[in-house]
């Protein structure tokens, strides 16, 4: 089985942190940015927050779309979790905190999705990430710093594979 469509986007997880949402539900979530941190991903219907252990190798964001109910994640995921997408506008935006949007997601219709997220990647990033730092001494520059970041030779992915479960929820008038 094939998804119906797919698109990956590299973004920078500033202060740890990368969100999916509706085009117009911009408006973050304190509650489910905190159950993220224990969970790695959480939401609240619009909004899907990703929690990488370092705030500075751009991770790779993908989502998925399936027609039916999505497979199952790959067995060398290193965590899953269930979620729930509301879409008014039929687009999801990747954002990163300070740096604004990564990228969009044009989904098929507008509507709820759900299925799950799983990720890859994730501690040997952080110890990359470590390594790194332990490296830094006082004469290296940003540029150095950048570089380092950027010949990461670790790859942390975060996967979202949705379905479409049926038309908006909320009336729009929000």
């Amino acid at each position: 089985m094939q998804p119906v469509a797919e698109c990956s986007v590299s973004a920078r997880p500033d202060r740890c942190v990368v969100e999916v949402y509706d085009a117009d539900a911009y408006l973050g979530d304190e509650h489910a940015l905190k159950a993220a941190e224990q969970h790695v991903v959480a939401g609240n219907g619009y909004h899907v927050y990703l929690l990488s252990l370092q705030p500075d190798i751009p991770v790779n964001i993908t989502i998925r779309l399936w027609d039916d109910t999505p497979p199952a994640p790959p067995a060398d995921a290193e965590g899953q979790v269930a979620v729930t997408l509301e879409s008014e506008t039929g687009v999801l935006v990747v954002n990163q905190l300070t740096f604004g949007p990564a990228g969009e997601v044009a989904l098929r219709q507008p509507g709820v999705y759900t299925g799950h997220a799983w990720w890859v990647g994730r501690q040997p990033a952080k110890a990359y990430y470590d390594r790194i730092l332990q490296r830094i001494t006082d004469d290296w520059t940003p540029g150095h710093i950048a570089e380092a970041w950027a010949e990461s030779p670790l790859q942390e992915r975060y996967v979202l594979d949705l379905g479409y479960a049926g038309p908006p929820l909320s009336d729009g008038d929000d």
